[in-house]
């Protein structure tokens, strides 16, 4: 998984999160931490650790819009690293949490599908990847 860059934890820095770690409503706990900060907004990218693989903000911030379709589960999946587009659907899954939510919705097995294509909430995004193939 991307957003663990190889860890088995719950999120790439460990067991637990803080708000010194990632941006989300620190005035709810995950584990043993302690309450946090709560921001109450997005932040710039880069404020926050990166994972092993140099991504930042896998967890908080802003849940992330997937560019697969929503699947209740992995059976089937591309084992390629392609997106899984098997079908018509107005539903991708979101992913990572966000500065409004809880420190559970931002672990890295969190997925959402209950927001449709259509909605738009300022903890919402999507990551853009360059290659440098491309150029």
């Amino acid at each position: 998984m991307r957003a663990r860059a190889g860890t088995t934890t719950p999120f790439y820095f460990g067991e637990t999160i803080t708000s010194e770690l990632a941006n989300y409503n620190g005035n709810y706990t995950y584990g043993k931490a302690p309450k946090s900060k709560y921001l109450q907004e997005t932040t710039n990218v880069g404020i926050f650790p990166p994972n092993a693989f140099g991504l930042y903000d896998m967890h908080g911030n802003v849940w992330e819009w997937c560019q697969d379709i929503w699947h209740d589960n992995y059976e089937g999946a591309p084992n390629d690293g392609s997106a899984w587009q098997d079908r018509d659907m107005d539903s991708s899954p979101l992913r990572g949490g966000s500065w409004y939510d809880n420190p559970e919705f931002c672990r890295s097995a969190i997925r959402v599908s209950y927001f449709g294509r259509v909605f738009r909430y300022d903890y919402f995004g999507f990551r853009m990847v360059c290659s440098p193939d491309y150029f």
